[in-house]
């Protein structure tokens, strides 16, 4: 007897691979920690953080990045709030640390910079939100930083939730800036 092959859902797909990502990024609930380097001046590109030893990473923030990638190809709407709907950045941002660590978020992500902690981008942690200009015009884009120097967020109407590197030379000449609400 043959055995078809069972269909998979894009969201159980996508469960599936928020799942296998967030394990192999939280490897027993440790992940790698960046050493101290020199903040990036504006416009200026990232340099490589040199590795340290690994640090804990808060429950809340294992949460935070879970929770981001299961979002994962969600599709984008400007002004949208929840996944069924479509995300936008700020919205997308919201909507996870109000689902995974039970904090309103709201607003626009220059709000949402507004009231956050500053973060040296050297010690960037899993959770941490990253800010950049990318309209000319100051924090208009956040997403939520997952490690490994990536960050997952809702880019633009042409786009799904997605995960994107700081290095990537158009978001490292627009980084402007990280902030936590974790610590």
């Amino acid at each position: 007897m043959v055995s078809m092959p069972r269909k998979t859902s894009p969201r159980s797909a996508r469960s599936g691979f928020a799942v296998g990502s967030a394990l192999a990024l939280a490897g027993c609930g440790m992940l790698p920690a960046l050493t101290q380097s020199p903040a990036p001046v504006a416009g200026e590109r990232l340099a490589a953080p040199s590795r340290a030893a690994p640090a804990a990473v808060s429950e809340k923030a294992q949460d935070v990045v879970m929770f981001a990638l299961g979002l994962v190809e969600t599709g984008y709407r400007f002004g949208g709030k929840n996944p069924e709907a479509g995300l936008d950045c700020s919205g997308m941002v919201s909507y996870v640390f109000d689902k995974a660590a039970g904090l309103k978020l709201p607003g626009s992500a220059a709000d949402i910079a507004r009231r956050g902690k500053p973060v040296d981008a050297a010690r960037l942690k899993p959770g941490d939100l990253v800010f950049f200009n990318t309209r000319n015009k100051s924090y208009s884009h956040v997403g939520i930083y997952i490690g490994d120097d990536r960050f997952v967020h809702a880019p633009n109407s042409a786009g799904k939730v997605r995960a994107e590197s700081l290095k990537n030379g158009w978001f490292a000449a627009r980084f402007e800036e990280a902030r936590t609400y974790l610590n």
